[in-house]
This record gives C-alpha cells, structure tokens and sequence, in this order.
C-alpha cells in the first residue's frame, strides 16, 4: 500500500505504521549485560582453607605417645586393677632377668622411714610412679642423679657431670629445675667450679628434706602405695 503524502504543516503521517525492528550495533549488545568479576585474591587461589585443628590432648604422636603409654603401664602395674604385673617388674627402669616378687613386709617397710624407701629398687619405683601423678618427679631425679654423680671416680669427668647436672637441675630456668632457694643455687653455683664429689651434697640435703617433709608423706596415704600393700597382700593369700 502506497503512502498518502503528508499534509502540509502537519506533523501526522496518515499512512499505515509500519514496525520498524533495529538491530542494536554489536557493541552495544555486549555492553547490554556485562559478565559477573569474580576476583580472587593469591591467598585463597595459592592454597585451600586450612582444616580444623585437631584438639592437642587426644592426638599424641612419636616419643610423647610412646612416653605416656610407658607411663600407664607402670602406674597400671601399681593398681589392683592390673593381674599381669604381681612382679611390679613394668615400673622398674631396667627390667631384670629373673622377676622379683615384692613380698608384703618389705612393702611395708617403706612406711618406716624416707631413707628405707629410698634405699629400696622397687620402692624408689613407686616414689617415683606417684610424683609423675603430681608433677614432680624432677625432685627425684636430681637426687638420684646426685648419688650417681658421687660415684664419679674420674677426675677428668667430674667436671662435666656437675656442668650437666646443674643446667639440667639447678640454673635458673632448667628444663628440670628443682625449687631451691638462692643462696643454695649460688653455693652451688661456685661449687662446680672446682668440682668434688660433695658439690652437690647442700642442693641435694635441701631436696632430700622437701621430699621427706612434703611428697613422702602424701606417698603413705596415695592409692599407689594402699593398692600396692593390697596386692602384695592378695597374692600371699
């Protein structure tokens, strides 16, 4: 259909509308809808999220693990719970070939003096199984390791076996300092210069009376001590 001319003056077009369908330039159809940026920082692309920490006391590995498994066997070996060690061999550190049996009066002994049961294999075993309970171990392993430092016969060894002892036991801040006062350190201190085999003995004496006065007792009334007569009573029976 032919268009009617436009009237002059008139703004109307008077034919049939035709529609008109423009095709938007290919620019401006990319430009329409823009795609989504996703940025990344390097943290998150480099490595994926770390995993939960895994709770320290239940995941024990290596010389730790083995450490505390040692540790109850040999307080399982003082309980009446336990029927495998009537010897009480488990909580010695050297285990002998032929097992010795704890018999009740030598048990009881223990309770007769500090000196008795310290005199005693198995019962410096059980002191020692019950300051580990409490922490506090270290007291007897400095006094032991005194004893073992008085059988030094060489000369040239003394020196360093007294160096070594104290930084483990004495020196301010040792991985296993043991609680004396400071003039003690000090006397000691001035000891090991010239080393002898009694350089020790006023730190020893000091450790020797707090173990007597304060562990030692706590020891007789532990369930340790109790279960052990208990048992040693059982098997006689």
């Amino acid at each position: 259909m032919s268009c009617r001319a436009k009237k002059p003056g008139s703004a109307a077009c008077y034919c049939r509308p035709k529609t008109v369908v423009r095709l938007a330039p290919l620019q401006a159809l990319r430009c329409t809808r823009r795609p989504q940026i996703l940025w990344f920082s390097r943290a998150s692309v480099s490595r994926a999220p770390p995993a939960p920490a895994k709770p320290k006391s239940t995941w024990l590995c290596g010389p730790q693990r083995d450490r505390n498994r040692g540790m109850r066997t040999r307080l399982g070996c003082l309980s009446h719970k336990s029927d495998s060690c009537s010897d009480f061999t488990a909580i010695l550190p050297d285990k002998p070939n032929r097992a010795l049996k704890l018999s009740t009066e030598e048990a009881t002994r223990w309770g007769d003096s500090f000196d008795v049961l310290l005199s005693h294999k198995y019962g410096v075993a059980a002191f020692r199984a019950f300051l580990k309970t409490e922490f506090s171990e270290e007291n007897l392993e400095f006094w032991l390791a005194c004893e073992e430092f008085k059988k030094t016969r060489s000369t040239a060894k003394l020196a360093s076996k007294a160096q070594r002892i104290f930084e483990e036991f004495i020196d301010v801040q040792a991985p296993r300092e043991v609680n004396i006062d400071f003039q003690t350190r000090e006397v000691t201190r001035r000891n090991i210069q010239e080393p002898s085999s009694s350089c020790f003995d006023q730190a020893q004496g000091k450790i020797h009376s707090l173990m007597e006065k304060d562990s030692y007792p706590r020891f007789l009334r532990s369930k340790i001590y109790t279960d052990l007569l208990s048992q040693t009573q059982r098997r006689l029976s």
